[in-house]
């Protein structure tokens, strides 16, 4: 039998529901950690939909099916962001959260890493706001 080649990040942290665990566990970190406040409060008070988007969103991103754009078209990610004011605290905020959600579903220490350092661009990718001093 061929060789499928090297495994997509999807299939390598365990697919649909290892990326479903990240996320869930992503929006309740920041639904209850105080320093997460900033980025909590951009956010509907019901965080469900949320969930869902992030989730259709990282299953594509991480190669996997492409649900996000299935179900709401291209992604244009800077672009649905922007109605959101997101400087270096929100940011700073959404990375921490990822990163500890991360670390308690992604097992792979070298994935984890790869993954967070990804999603390290994208978050700073998403700033539309200057921050006070620079």
């Amino acid at each position: 039998m061929p060789d499928p080649g090297p495994k997509s990040p999807y299939d390598l942290i365990g697919g649909e529901p290892a990326v479903r665990r990240l996320v869930q566990r992503f929006y309740s970190l920041m639904d209850e950690l105080p320093e997460a406040y900033g980025i909590r409060k951009l956010h509907p008070a019901d965080l469900s939909s949320s969930e869902q988007k992030l989730f259709e969103f990282f299953c594509g991103w991480l190669g996997g099916p492409p649900l996000f754009e299935q179900r709401h078209g291209p992604v244009f990610l800077r672009r649905r962001h922007l109605p959101f004011p997101i400087g270096a605290a929100e940011r700073d905020q959404w990375l921490m959260c990822m990163h500890r959600a991360l670390e308690e579903v992604v097992q792979d220490s070298a994935i984890r890493e790869r993954l967070f350092g990804a999603l390290a661009g994208l978050a700073d990718h998403m700033r539309n706001r200057p921050d006070a001093g620079g």
